[in-house]
């Protein structure tokens, strides 16, 4: 046999070998994609249970979380073509560490923190804006402009509860705050003079005060931050691929786009507000 016949035997069986392997590599990619959209057929999402008029425990079935952003979620779920389940998994604490293990798809509203985009996927825009400020009881003179002013006082608010990068850090290397399980166990704690301050965010604040029947307390101004509520999947859920997080992050942007947050808020208001006076 001639050389030349030889080295394009050599050749064609190279390029068939290729041809073979680029098969193969198709082949796996698309079964790999498949197995992945088979095992998203819905999504699970949960959240801060503790948040109305954000999110709370639906008073007819514990199971299950209710509120402005749960009917968020579910706008989402018609844009992404794929069933949310919105479900109550625990305290705030408990939720994040779901997340963490991807025993949960989705968090329904969460401030952004360095420590959480290890475990998180975030989406943007913010779909809320949230206000943060210091409670005190109302015969107390906390005089509060700056973050300073809280030093030396003793501080308490929920476990694990972020008011952004900024002022965690600031908590953390300058003030002495406890961490409580629960808002209405932070709530009793500042009503007893337990505490001289809580942080916490304003409206689901102002739901719990009414909720617990509470009175003698009151906020300061001005408020401790202003923090953006993110949508964010989770790293190791099973839908968390490429081609999900394009589909979810043009819904989001889409729904940003309609503004729908603010009517969402004043029914969930509304609800709540009819529920607690059953």
């Amino acid at each position: 046999m001639k050389p030349d016949s030889c080295k394009a035997i050599r050749l064609n069986h190279v390029a068939l070998q290729f041809i073979c392997w680029l098969t193969l590599t198709a082949l796996i990619a698309l079964c790999s994609s498949a197995k992945a959209n088979e095992s998203c057929k819905s999504l699970l999402a949960t959240g801060n249970p503790e948040y109305p008029p954000y999110l709370w425990r639906d008073p007819e079935d514990e199971n299950r979380l209710i509120g402005a952003n749960a009917e968020w979620m579910q706008l989402l779920a018609k844009e992404i073509g794929v069933p949310i389940e919105i479900k109550y998994v625990g305290p705030w604490g408990r939720v994040q560490e779901e997340a963490k293990m991807g025993r949960v798809d989705l968090l329904a509203g969460a401030f952004f923190t360095l420590p959480r985009l290890e475990f998180m996927d975030y989406f943007y825009p913010a779909f809320r804006e949230t206000r943060t400020v210091i409670w005190t009881r109302s015969n107390v003179n906390l005089p509060y402009k700056k973050w300073a002013d809280l030093v030396g006082k003793q501080g308490v608010t929920v476990i694990n509860n972020s008011f952004g990068e900024e002022f965690d850090r600031y908590a953390k290397e300058s003030l002495k705050i406890s961490m409580v399980p629960s808002l209405e166990q932070a709530l009793k704690m500042l009503s007893l003079s337990r505490a001289d301050y809580l942080i916490y965010e304003e409206d689901p604040g102002l739901a719990y005060v009414a909720k617990m029947n509470i009175s003698g307390l009151k906020t300061v101004t001005p408020p401790i931050t202003n923090e953006n509520l993110y949508l964010t999947l989770s790293h190791k859920s099973p839908c968390n691929t490429p081609e999900m997080r394009g589909r979810i992050a043009k819904a989001v942007y889409k729904l940003d786009k309609q503004n729908v947050m603010n009517k969402l808020i004043a029914a969930n208001i509304q609800l709540w507000r009819k529920q607690q006076s059953k």
